[in-house]
């Protein structure tokens, strides 16, 4: 399972008792914010994106969409999202669980900087019923992200 992976990813750094895991659902921004009782705008969404032959995950608050214009000028391709089935294989964690931690080999992470607003956010840990609380400051750390870029629209 991939919350196990994630955990024993997190026993690294000695924060897996930090996951939360529901009884309901926490597979969309919706679900998530209302598991956690927070504001939509502060899950933590993981978007996958083919670029090439490389995945790419594109860590961006709840409230953000992407900007199709901002993400061509940045990866020099149209935005592709990858299918559930790809999701899994590619990424190793299924929709509704994606996040940035415990991923496949050879993936790279971007923070999108509509997170930057806050001081922490919930990004899940694998499953389509987890998250974590983190600093902006431990996402960076966790994630192993490559940079912050400016990607989407409609959360400013």
């Amino acid at each position: 399972m991939a919350i196990e992976r994630v955990r024993k990813y997190f026993e690294k750094f000695g924060i897996e008792e930090r996951i939360q895991e529901f009884q309901v659902s926490s597979a969309t921004v919706q679900l998530a914010a209302e598991a956690l009782n927070c504001e939509e705008n502060r899950i933590a969404k993981t978007l996958s994106f083919k670029v090439d032959d490389n995945v790419i995950l594109i860590v961006a608050a709840g409230d953000a969409k992407i900007d199709n214009g901002k993400y061509k000028s940045k990866f020099h391709k149209k935005a592709k999202m990858l299918s559930s089935d790809e999701v899994l294989e590619l990424v190793g964690h299924g929709v509704g669980g994606v996040c940035p931690f415990g991923i496949n080999e050879g993936i790279s992470v971007y923070l999108d900087i509509s997170l930057k607003r806050f001081e922490t956010v919930f990004p899940a840990c694998g499953s389509s019923n987890s998250a974590i609380e983190l600093t902006i400051e431990e996402l960076e750390k966790y994630s192993g992200y490559i940079e912050w870029v400016d990607v989407c629209k409609e959360w400013n």
